[in-house]
């Protein structure tokens, strides 16, 4: 009997047996598994999406509202102290288009 790498185990959130990171159903207890994102809505767990953090950071990027969005409440501070250089402005537009060209998934591994 082989066991899977520690990379690819995760514990079912009912039993708490080690199930692998692919399982949708725990083969043990039968319960459905939470998933981690939903990819036809861009929604992570956390319920930030992705298109919405884009164009919060493209809009109201010099004022950080899209950091604050996301949760990164010490950013956002630090944007809006310095919003008068506009170098925030531009820091948001950058990351604007790094959301926007993201994948679902990377963007819920990284914020969700």
């Amino acid at each position: 009997m082989t066991f899977p790498t520690t990379t690819s185990v995760k514990f079912c959130h009912a039993c708490g047996r080690s199930i692998d990171a692919r399982s949708e159903i725990c083969p043990q207890c039968g319960v459905r598994q939470p998933m981690m994102y939903n990819p036809g809505l861009g929604v992570s767990l956390s319920g930030r999406n992705r298109v919405v953090a884009a164009i919060l950071a493209l809009v109201f990027g010099g004022f950080g509202i899209h950091k604050f969005y996301l949760g990164k409440i010490g950013q956002g501070i630090l944007y809006l102290v310095f919003c008068w250089t506009f170098i925030p402005t531009v820091v948001g537009w950058i990351e604007g288009i790094i959301y926007l060209t993201q994948t679902d998934q990377d963007f819920a591994a990284e914020y969700g």
